[in-house]
C-alpha cells in the first residue's frame, strides 16, 4: 500500500482512558496455555456545536498506524457525523479513470465533525472487539475548541484498489476478508495465540523506530514557512470592492461611456494582494430559504434601492433587516404570479421541464430568479454595478445566483446556444439600436427554439417613445426570423409581456428579401466569448443530427446524467477516453467522492451552505452530484482549459468562463463554499498564488469553506498562506504526492491598510 498521511484539525483535545487486557494463565497438568482477550476502549461522545459556540472539553486518543510493505497511513483524528453520529469514510476511488483525470482521488478514509446527542456509542468489529482511535495534531491552538469522538476499525485490502475502509457500517463486511495481504489494526479475537515476535514486523503493530521515524517526517513536513504580512485594501468601494470593476484610474481614462464601457471589466495590471474589509456589524448570513425574504441590513448596508424601488416591492428596510416582498418593476404583486402568467401565455415554456437554464438580463434584486427555484429552474441573473446600488449584492446575500455584468462592447462570458430562455423585465437595454447588436448577442447565447421573454413599456404602452421602440423591435426581430409567439396583458400587474421564439432551421434566413441583420462569417466561432468584441451578425442554425443545437436537450432532470447526443465516441474526452465514456466516468467519480467524502466525511454542515462555486469544473460532475441539496453551483471553466462549458449547460447546469489571474465579477462575501480541483497548481505558472488566494478570500464569506484537491507541494503552499490569514484548517490528507485540504475562513481582518491608488477617487 502506498504511503499516506491524514490529518484532521478542528482544534480539539481529548483525554484517554482504557481497560487493561487481562491475561489468564491456566496450568494444571499440561504445558501452560496463554489466552488473551482483546482490549477495548470507550470514549464518551461529546457535543460539537456550530463554529461560534464551541465547547472546551475534549478527548485525546492514541493514534493507530496501519503498515503494509513500506507504506504507512496515520490517522490523527476521525470525528462523528453531525447529524447521525455515525463514523463515515473519505471515498475517493479513481476507478478506471486516467491518472490525470483523478489526481489525488484514491482517498478513502473516515473523518467528520458532528453534533451528537448525549449518548455513548461503540464501534464493534466482526469479533465483537471495540476500538476508537484518534489524535490531536500537535502544535495547533485556537481560542475556541471543538470536541469530537473518533471511532474507527481500520482494514487495508490490497485487492480493492488500496482503499482504506473506515465506515462503521462497512466494517463487518471487511473485518474477516480472507486476503492474506490484509493487515488489521489490532489482532482478531479469533487469534488464539500471540504472534511470534519474529513476525511482528509484518503484523498489525509497527515498531517504535518506524513510528518515530514517521512522526519526525510528519513534523518536518508540517513546518510551514510563515506567510506574508497582510493589509486591508484602502479603496473607495470599501467592503464592496471588485478589483476589475472598481479600477477608477482605468475608467477615468476611457474615451467614451456611450456603450457602458465604464461598467465593463478593467482589471489592474497587478492584482491586489490586500484583503477587503468587512462591513461594520457584519453577521453570519441568514440561511436559505429564509434569506430569500430577508437579510441582515449590516451585511449590505445600502438603502438607495429601498428608497427608489420600495413602491415596486423590490426591497424595504425593516428594523435590522432588509426585506424582499418578491416584487419587481414589472411584477409588483409578486414574482410567482408573474412566472405563472408567462407559462399560461406560452405553455411550451414548461418551467422546470423544457426550460431549465435561463438568463435574466437586468435582474434587479433577482426575485424572478429566486422564485424560479420553486419551478425547478436555474436563472443566471446579471446586472451592472451601477446607480442601482448593490442589486447583485442583494441577490447573492439572499442566496440567488447573480453576477455583475453589462451588455456593453464585448460578448457575455457564456458559450453560444446554451440558454433555454432569455428574460428581460424592463431591463433598460436599448436592444434596437446600432443594428440590434445587443439583441444579436442574446441570439448568440439562446438555443435554437428557445424563447426571449420581453416585459417592457413598449409592449403595452402607447406613448410616442414606446411606439417607436416597439416598431423598431418588430422590424429587427422579423429580420432575425424570431417568431412573435404571444403578446399578453397581465391585468393584476398592469403590464404586457411579449414572447419571441428563435428559429430551429435556416429556411427563414435564406428566404429573407434583405440580409439584415447579416449572417456571421462561417469562420466566426459562436462559442468564443472571453474578451471578444460584439458583432452585429447572426450565426446559422446548426444542421445535422449530431451537431450541438440541432436538437433540444432532454427534459429536466433526465438531461442531467446522460451524455449529450452530440458527444461522439470518435471524440477524445478530457481524460483520454471516448467522450461519452469520459463524461460518464467523471460523473460516477464525483458521485462517489461527494456521497462518501464531501457530504459525510469532512465536517461540513451542508444546511449552512447555499452559494457554491466549482472553481475549475470539467463536465460539471461535482455540481451534478450535489443535485439533491438545496444549493446552486457556479461552474467555472477556466479560459486555458478544454472548453466543456457547453456540456455543463446541456445537462441543465450553468457556469461561466473566467481567468483566475484576474478578479471574478462578483461582490465580496458572495459564496459559502469554493471547490478547487487541481486549479492552483495549474495557475501558479501564470500568476502569483497569493493574489489568487486574496481573490478567494474576497469572494468567500467568513466561516465559508474552501475544499482543495491538488499536489502536496501546492497544498503545503496554500496551507501556509491561508494560515497566515488566520484561516482554520479543518482537514488535510496526502497520499502518493496528492493532497486534500478543507479549510475555513475566519472573521479576522488585518489592522494595517494599503492604499490602492488606481481604486481611489
Amino acid at each position: 500500500m502506498a504511503s499516506g498521511k491524514y490529518t484532521r484539525v478542528d482544534n480539539k483535545r481529548s483525554s484517554a482512558s482504557s481497560t487493561v487486557t487481562i491475561a489468564v494463565i491456566v496450568s494444571l497438568c499440561l504445558v501452560g496455555t496463554w489466552m488473551m482477550t482483546s482490549s477495548y476502549y470507550v470514549a464518551p461522545v461529546q457535543n460539537v456545536d456550530a463554529p461560534k459556540e464551541k465547547t472546551n472539553e475534549s478527548n485525546e486518543q492514541m493514534p493507530v498506524k496501519i503498515s503494509e510493505g513500506n507504506g504507512e497511513v496515520t490517522h490523527n483524528e476521525a470525528t462523528d457525523n453531525k447529524e447521525t453520529g455515525n463514523t463515515v469514510q473519505l471515498e475517493d476511488n479513481p476507478g478506471d479513470m486516467r491518472d490525470d483525470a483523478a489526481k489525488g482521488d484514491s482517498i478513502d478514509s473516515g473523518s467528520q465533525e458532528n453534533r451528537v446527542k448525549n449518548q455513548d456509542e461503540e464501534v464493534n468489529n466482526e469479533d465483537g472487539e471495540k476500538d476508537t482511535t484518534g489524535r490531536r495534531e500537535s502544535g495547533e491552538a485556537s481560542n475556541n475548541t471543538e470536541q469530537s469522538v473518533s471511532k474507527m476499525d481500520e482494514n487495508v485490502d490490497k485487492s480493492d484498489s488500496n482503499e482504506l475502509i473506515t465506515d462503521s457500517d462497512e466494517k463487518k463486511d471487511q473485518a474477516m476478508l480472507g486476503d492474506q495481504n490484509q493487515v488489521e489494526a489490532l489482532p482478531s479475537e479469533a487469534q488464539a495465540e500471540l504472534l511470534k515476535e519474529t513476525t511482528t514486523q509484518n503484523g498489525a503493530f509497527s515498531t517504535q523506530a518506524a513510528e518515530s521515524l514517521s512522526e519526525k517526517a510528519s513534523q518536518e513536513s508540517s513546518k510551514l514557512e510563515p506567510g506574508p504580512s497582510w493589509k486591508l485594501c484602502n479603496v473607495t468601494a470599501g467592503p464592496d470592492y471588485i478589483p476589475c470593476l472598481d479600477n477608477l484610474q482605468a475608467i477615468r481614462s476611457l474615451r467614451s461611456n456611450m456603450h457602458y464601457e465604464h461598467r465593463e471589466r478593467h482589471c489592474p495590471e497587478n492584482p491586489p494582494t490586500c484583503l477587503v474589509p468587512l462591513p461594520e456589524g457584519y453577521k453570519r448570513p441568514i440561511l436559505w430559504p429564509k434569506s430569500r425574504g430577508k437579510i441582515w441590513y449590516n451585511n449590505v448596508p445600502h438603502t438607495k434601492l429601498a428608497e427608489v424601488k420600495g413602491h415596486q416591492n423590490w426591497v424595504k428596510v425593516t428594523g435590522e433587516y432588509l426585506t424582499f416582498p418578491g416584487g419587481g418593476t414589472q411584477f409588483k404583486n409578486g414574482a410567482l404570479h408573474y412566472i405563472d402568467f408567462i407559462q399560461e401565455s406560452v405553455p411550451d415554456i414548461a418551467w422546470g421541464r423544457r426550460s431549465r437554464v435561463i438568463l435574466d438580463v437586468g435582474c434587479g434584486v433577482a426575485s424572478f430568479g429566486g422564485f424560479l427555484f420553486d419551478r425547478g429552474v436555474l436563472a443566471m441573473s446579471l446586472a451592472p454595478k451601477d446607480e442601482h446600488e448593490a442589486q447583485v449584492q442583494f441577490a447573492l446575500e439572499r442566496g440567488i445566483p447573480a453576477i455583475s455584468a453589462v451588455m456593453g462592447t464585448t460578448r457575455l462570458p457564456f458559450p453560444g446556444r446554451v440558454f433555454d430562455v432569455v428574460h428581460c423585465a424592463r431591463c433598460r437595454v436599448p436592444w434596437h439600436i446600432e443594428g440590434g447588436m445587443l439583441l444579436l448577442e442574446l441570439n448568440r447565447v439562446l438555443r435554437p427554439g428557445g424563447y426571449f421573454v420581453w416585459s417592457a413599456t413598449p409592449v403595452y404602452q402607447k406613448l410616442d417613445e414606446d411606439v417607436e421602440i416597439w416598431n423598431a423591435m418588430s422590424e429587427l426581430t422579423k429580420g432575425m426570423c424570431w417568431e412573435l409567439v404571444s403578446v399578453n396583458k397581465d391585468t393584476l400587474n398592469g403590464v404586457g409581456v411579449a414572447t419571441y421564439r428563435k428559429p430551429t432551421t435556416n429556411d427563414c434566413y435564406e428566404q429573407r428579401s434583405r440580409a439584415e441583420p447579416p449572417l456571421c462569417a462561417d469562420s466566426d466561432d459562436f462559442d468564443a466569448a472571453w474578451n471578444v468584441s460584439l458583432q452585429a451578425c447572426m450565426h446559422k442554425v446548426p444542421t445535422g443530427s449530431e451537431v450541438r443545437g440541432s436538437k433540444w436537450p432532454e427534459q429536466w432532470p433526465a438531461r442531467l446524467d446522460k451524455a449529450p447526443y452530440w458527444l461522439l465516441g470518435s471524440q477524445v474526452g478530457v481524460y483520454g477516453k471516448p467522450a461519452p465514456e469520459d463524461f460518464t466516468s467523471d460523473y460516477e467519480h464525483w458521485k462517489r467522492v461527494v456521497s462518501k467524502s464531501y457530504l459525510t466525511g469532512i465536517g461540513i454542515d451542508w444546511s449552512t451552505v447555499r452559494n457554491v462555486m466549482d472553481m475549475r469544473s470539467v463536465y460539471g460532475g461535482f455540481a451534478a452530484a450535489m443535485k439533491d441539496l438545496s444549493i446552486w453551483v457556479m461552474n467555472v471553466v477556466t479560459v486555458d482549459s478544454p472548453d466543456t462549458l457547453p456540456i455543463i449547460y446541456e445537462r441543465g447546469l450553468f457556469g461561466i468562463y473566467h481567468d483566475w489571474c484576474e478578479s471574478f465579477s462578483t461582490y465580496p462575501r458572495s459564496y459559502d463554499l469554493l471547490h478547487a480541483d487541481h486549479l492552483f497548481s495549474m495557475v501558479k505558472p501564470r500568476c502569483k498564488l497569493d493574489s489568487v488566494l486574496v481573490e478567494v478570500d474576497r469572494i468567500l464569506r467568513p466561516e465559508g469553506k474552501l475544499i482543495v484537491r491538488d499536489d502536496v507541494e501546492t497544498i503545503g503552499q496554500l496551507e501556509s498562506l491561508l494560515r497566515s490569514m488566520n484561516w482554520e484548517v479543518r482537514l488535510t490528507y496526502s497520499k502518493d504526492k496528492e493532497g486534500l485540504l478543507c479549510i475555513q475562513k475566519s472573521f479576522w481582518r488585518p489592522t494595517e491598510a494599503e492604499t490602492l491608488i488606481y481604486a481611489v477617487e
